[in-house]
This record gives structure tokens, C-alpha cells and sequence, in this order.
């Protein structure tokens, strides 16, 4: 009987480590075009969607891309780092949002080398609800031109503050460009710096109340209008930038040169 008892328990033992280890996520993942959600999204199995892959990956962790191809729409809900080194990581959406970030208040998410497109459809192409700071990299947002909800990168937080910088990045051929609206009396601010905001039927750079936008060696050109706030928000040029060439340029609160 003891034996009997023994060896039950084993067993049991082994099928809890055998599902502990079916359901581990990995610090470091890989998507690739001709990949597979049902893989464990390694680098000789990788996932095919973003999507796929984020639910196998760690919080903190790193999805990798292997090659170029369409990777899906995502809502991020945890700190991560998307990245896709020399080569492009497509992510197409049509009529709706392509990436959303919906993560923790202490989170930090980045996206590297991305090339979002809305097809002239689509809602954000990357939209912030909530996290700690968003670093948008080496990108490209474009075709997000819904008539009423169409936006390149939309900062709007309701609950908690949040950080964004966009860095060596276009914006083009939406709506709106970049556009930090928090709600709820939270606040948001954004750094942007060496990106091109061109070609949108909107402005180019919006900031609303309780939102702040610092803006530095950047061009911001034939968009409907350059630069714009509503309420208290505030555009502040940290010099070196071009905003010249939009059916109305609109001006900088402020200009702080750099130090």
C-alpha cells in the first residue's frame, strides 16, 4: 500500500513539473514569416504572430524577429521589447488598431524597426494606454488615416503617467500624426527626436491638455497643419527643428535650446 501511495504521488509530482514546464515562457523569443503559433517560438521553432509570441515570452523579455514578414497586430500588457534588426517586421491593420500597449503602471515597452501600416484605414498605429515609458525606434507609422479616429502614434493614458520617446522614426500619410491626449486629469509627455511627421491630413504634432510634447532635430512638413494644442498643452522645440512647407505651420510654445 505504502509503494501504491508512493508511486502515486510521483506520478503526480511528475505531471505538475511536465505542466510547469508546458506553460514556461521564455526571456528571449522568434517570429518568423514562415513560422508557426503552435511552435514554443525558439530560435529553430519560432512563432508566426507577435500575438503568438508575446503570450510565450516573459515579462522583461525580448521578441526577436528572424526575417522580414507580416507579424500581426498585438496588445501588449506587460514590459517588453519588440525588435527587428535590418530588415522589416511588417505589421498591417486594416480598420482597426495595430499595436495597443496596456500594460502596468511600473512597465516599460519598446518596438524597434517596426514598419506599421494602416492601408489608409486604420485607427493608431501604435496606442498608449497605460505603462511607465513607450520607446518607439528606427520605425515607420503610416496609412492610419480613419476619418474620425485615424492616428499615427496616440498617447492617451486615463489612470497613471506616462513617457513616450520616438526616436529616428516616420510618421506619414495619417489622419493625424503624433498626438498626446491624456484623460482623467493624468498627465503625458513625449520626446521626439529626429523624426519626420509629413503628409497628414490633420496636424502633423498635437498635444492637449495635460500633455507635452518636447521636439528636437526633427522635420515636420506638408501636413495640413505642423504643429497644434488644445487646452494646456504645450509643444516645446528644443531646437534644430524644421517646420516649414504644411498648409499651416502653427508655432512652438516654447523653444529651450539644448544644453
Amino acid at each position: 500500500m505504502h509503494k501504491t501511495f508512493l508511486s502515486a504521488f510521483l506520478g503526480l509530482g511528475l505531471l505538475l513539473i511536465g505542466l510547469d514546464a508546458s506553460h514556461a515562457q521564455a526571456t528571449r523569443t522568434w517570429v518568423s514569416g514562415v513560422g508557426n503559433d503552435a511552435n514554443p517560438c525558439s530560435r529553430t521553432a519560432p512563432c508566426k504572430t507577435f500575438a503568438g509570441a508575446i503570450s510565450k515570452t516573459a515579462a522583461k523579455g525580448e521578441i526577436n524577429v528572424l526575417d522580414p514578414g507580416a507579424y500581426g497586430v498585438v496588445t501588449i500588457t506587460k514590459a517588453i521589447t519588440i525588435i527587428s534588426e535590418n530588415m522589416q517586421a511588417g505589421v498591417l491593420a486594416n480598420l482597426t488598431n495595430a499595436i495597443i500597449i496596456n500594460a502596468g503602471v511600473n512597465d516599460v515597452v519598446e518596438l524597434i524597426g517596426l514598419n506599421i501600416d494602416g492601408i489608409s484605414t486604420g485607427l493608431a498605429g501604435i496606442k498608449v494606454l497605460k505603462a511607465k515609458a513607450v520607446h518607439i525606434r528606427r520605425s515607420s507609422v503610416r496609412g492610419f488615416g480613419d476619418a474620425t479616429n485615424g492616428v499615427g502614434i496616440h498617447v492617451v493614458p486615463g489612470t497613471n503617467p506616462v513617457h513616450v520617446t520616438v526616436s529616428d522614426t516616420v510618421v506619414s500619410q495619417n489622419k493625424q500624426g503624433i498626438l498626446v491626449a491624456p484623460t482623467g486629469g493624468v498627465t503625458a509627455t513625449a520626446v521626439v527626436e529626429r523624426v519626420n511627421v509629413e503628409n497628414t491630413n490633420g496636424p502633423g504634432i498635437r498635444a492637449n491638455a495635460n500633455g507635452t510634447i518636447r521636439v528636437s532635430n526633427s522635420v515636420i512638413t506638408n501636413n495640413n497643419r505642423g504643429v497644434q494644442t488644445g487646452g494646456t498643452g504645450q509643444i516645446v522645440s528644443l531646437g534644430n527643428n524644421l517646420l516649414a512647407g504644411n498648409s499651416t505651420d502653427g508655432t512652438f510654445n516654447a523653444t529651450i535650446p539644448l544644453q
